[in-house]
């Protein structure tokens, strides 16, 4: 295998590495595009695009002329007769066979670098979409505890102004009650006049009634003693 050959294998071992490595659960995504962010990466970002299209543009060459090359040899050249000698047709069918081999390593990695800039956009997306939803889930936490508290301090709120509304009617109950004891008591004091005013009254007509009668004891008999003169 000549030297850019042996090139174009190496970047091929070096593409099916690394899409093993993007493909299988070594890292999160997350991890993957804090690594892809990374100075390094960063700092050979703008020129990353030059790069890509470089190693295309080299690698559809080499494909290219893997194809010519096995065109070339895909007919064996022998005589006219159709006899080709032997060593010719070994030296071809050689020849042929690192064609193909060729053909198979530049198209392998042409297709694999394309796979793994894919690989690359789709892991960034990702994770962008993991942050992005992580923020929408801690916004929506807070908005929730926010709407939380809000409705406790409107509960509070609330039971704050039953609470006045009940204590400012026990209150006026409990004034009601003492201007009711108040009544009670004036009307069980005009209660107890009456009747020691009755009471009074009954004694005074007693005693009066006990004067009429002896006063009337009194004319009779002084009565009496006129018609016995």
């Amino acid at each position: 295998m000549s030297l850019q050959w042996t090139l174009i294998a190496g970047v091929l071992y070096a593409e099916i590495t690394v899409v093993l490595l993007l493909v299988l659960p070594i890292a999160s995504p997350r991890k993957w595009n804090s690594l892809f962010k990374s100075r390094f990466l960063q700092g050979i970002k703008n020129q990353a695009g030059i790069y890509f299209m470089i190693l295309l543009a080299i690698l559809v060459l080499f494909c290219l002329d893997a194809i010519r090359e096995m065109r070339k040899y895909s007919n064996p050249q022998g005589d006219r007769d159709g006899h080709a000698h032997l060593d010719l047709e070994m030296q071809e069918s050689m020849r042929l066979f690192r064609a193909q081999r060729n053909f198979y390593i530049s198209g392998f990695s042409l297709f694999l670098s394309l796979v793994i800039r894919r690989l690359v956009m789709l892991i960034s997306s990702q994770a962008a979409l993991l942050a992005q939803s992580e923020a929408s889930m801690k916004q929506a936490q807070s908005a929730s505890a926010a709407a939380r508290t809000f409705l406790k301090q409107q509960g509070d709120a609330k039971d704050n102004i039953s609470n006045e509304a009940h204590d400012k009617e026990i209150n006026e109950l409990k004034s009601e009650i003492s201007e009711l004891k108040e009544k009670l008591k004036t009307a069980e004091a005009n209660q107890s006049a009456v009747k020691t005013q009755a009471n009074n009254l009954a004694k005074e007509y007693d005693r009066l009634a006990e004067e009429h009668s002896k006063l009337q004891k009194k004319i009779t008999i002084s009565s009496g003693d006129k018609k016995s003169e």
